[in-house]
């Protein structure tokens, strides 16, 4: 009996996406095999999918657990896998027993490939077109968890973003290219990719202020590596991460992007941030970055522990994080650890830490400390963040943020080096 394929693998405003993503009868690449890789270490299975879909194969972009494969063997026709239900219902499809399930014991990969237990969450074009899914395949049959489900989710959201934001730089790349030939540098499309490095707003995170901010350095406008995120790891824990990557341009938002998206990945699963910073730290020696970027980060993860908060914090070569009590003192924490996407090795450690009612906790880039005027070597420095920081008495979040970016602009004249990113969490008072 035939396989019937949906109409929707064949609308051409779908296919057009498809083909525009420029990734078809490609060879396999780090940013697509690191994400693939994750989905199979987190759902501990054999095999995972980083899938294209056309009107007539579905193509293998990434393909972890398979051996090496040309580029004609990575592809098999779009009728043999689950792939086009995926396009169909633009929804999850979770097989607990291939051999045995309707939707797919029919299908001639189930039998081909071993098929046991395979899941597939869909990824998205820059308009939310299906191209295909990201897909894991267990060689045996199996129950899938909520976790598991919850971790391919956002796996599958970050694989979209990756082509997200290959078409947003591939769109931004052609149109500064014209306007520099017309003597005009693109500002407005650049500072919108780096819009889309950060979170659009804090979540609400009961019984806590939260407030961020960004401020990109003077000068010629370029992308940048700086970068924060507030989310709910799982149940009751959050995790707040700030970073900076190494050097501007494609290359650190590239590396930008697979640090959140790894962040996102694995805080779920880890109670300890230096071991969420661990695996990113193997995330990127994995990319085999070359021309030497590497990453600094501050990473907490924290839960609701009576009238406040506590938690671990963990720095890998990042500057300290500073906790103001209510009465107005300064602690630094801060914990070993190199920078990562250097060394196998990183040496993290833990600190914990606890934000009762008034407390504050800040998170910042190098550009707040190392901002200096213009031919003039007086930097911000530490003492003068701790003493600015120990008078921002009875002000929320938001306004510490904003302080803080007020005074590094005004010692600095408005000559901004170096980007800087700032992210606070407050206690209010009762």
């Amino acid at each position: 009996m035939g396989v019937e394929i949906p109409a929707a693998v064949f609308d051409p405003k779908r296919l057009s996406a498809v083909w525009a993503t420029g990734l078809l009868d490609t060879e396999p690449e780090p940013s697509f095999d690191d994400l693939a890789r994750l989905a199979a270490r987190a759902t501990g299975t054999p095999r995972a999918f980083v899938t294209l879909v056309d009107d007539r194969r579905s193509f293998w972009k990434s393909a972890i657990g398979m051996g090496e494969l040309s580029v004609s063997e990575r592809q098999n026709p779009v009728s043999d896998a689950p792939c086009h239900i995926l396009i169909a219902t633009n929804e999850a499809l979770l097989v607990d027993d291939a051999a045995t399930d309707p939707r797919v014991r029919h299908l001639p990969a189930v039998e081909r490939l071993g098929i046991g237990g395979w899941a597939g969450y869909p990824i998205h074009g820059p308009d939310g077109e299906v191209l295909g899914g990201l897909c894991v395949v267990d060689s045996v049959s199996r129950a899938w968890s909520d976790a598991d489900a919850q971790t391919l989710a956002i796996l599958a959201r970050a694989v979209s973003g990756e082509i997200r934001l290959r078409d947003a730089l591939a769109r931004s790349e052609r149109h500064v290219m014209e306007l520099k030939a017309a003597g005009k540098v693109s500002e407005r499309l650049v500072r919108t990719l780096q819009d889309s490095l950060l979170p659009p707003m804090m979540p609400t995170v009961p019984g806590l202020q939260a407030a961020a901010t960004y401020i990109p350095a003077t000068g010629e406008v370029d992308v940048t590596g700086d970068f924060y995120d507030l989310f709910l790891a799982s149940g009751s824990r959050w995790c707040a991460v700030l970073g900076d990557v190494c050097g501007h341009g494609v290359e650190a938002a590239q590396i930008t992007a697979l640090a959140r998206y790894t962040l996102r990945a694995d805080a779920p699963r880890h109670v300890s941030p230096s071991r969420v910073l661990e695996q990113l730290n193997r995330a990127l020696l994995a990319q085999r970055v070359r021309d030497g970027r590497f990453l600094t980060v501050v990473c907490a993860i924290f839960r609701p522990d009576g009238d406040g908060f506590t938690g671990m914090l963990s720095t890998a070569g990042h500057p300290s994080a500073l906790l103001r009590r209510a009465d107005g003192s300064v602690e630094s924490l801060r914990t070993p650890g190199v920078v990562l996407g250097i060394m196998e090795e990183t040496r993290l450690g833990n600190v914990r830490f606890d934000l009762r009612p008034g407390d504050t906790l800040v998170l910042y880039s190098d550009g707040v400390t190392e901002a200096h005027p213009p031919r003039r070597q007086d930097l911000f420095g530490d003492e003068r963040l701790i003493t600015l920081l120990a008078e921002c008495r009875d002000l929320d979040a938001d306004d510490i943020v904003r302080r803080i970016g007020d005074a590094t602009l005004d010692h600095s004249q408005g000559h901004m080096t170096d980007d800087m990113a700032i992210l606070a969490l407050r206690v209010p008072p009762p």
